[in-house]
């Protein structure tokens, strides 16, 4: 059974940084793509990052680029989403997924989710 769990959410001001952490099991970490999303409240999930099974391909959100990295450490079966520079259109519940393709930054390819994490940006 696959399992992915987040941490690493809270209430951070406006310029602040914060560090996601979510770690994947279940499943052969280096043969898993990861990707972040988020869910703001009355809106669609959307797509925030994502990383190859190789760690080499990184994808960014337009709306987080330059702001956010997203890194793998396959030793710890962990992804991260260092994110800094927030801003309160940032706030979310932040969602971390795992796909057995290559990479990919399309939802609807991602079977395993955690349950999310709030991050919380004050202005």
């Amino acid at each position: 059974q696959v399992r992915v769990m987040e941490s690493g959410g809270g209430l951070v001001q406006a310029g602040g940084s914060l560090r996601l952490s979510c770690v994947v099991s279940g499943r052969t970490f280096s043969l898993t793509s990861l990707g972040w999303f988020r869910q703001s409240t009355g809106k669609e999930r959307e797509f925030v990052a994502a990383i190859s099974r190789s760690g080499i391909d990184t994808y960014y959100a337009d709306s987080v680029k330059g702001r956010f990295t997203i890194s793998r450490d396959n030793a710890k079966n962990t992804v991260y989403l260092q994110m800094s520079s927030l801003k309160p259109e940032d706030t979310a519940v932040y969602y971390c997924a795992a796909s057995s393709l290559v990479v990919t930054t399309l939802l609807r390819e991602y079977p395993y989710w955690g349950q999310g994490t709030q991050v919380t940006v004050s202005s």
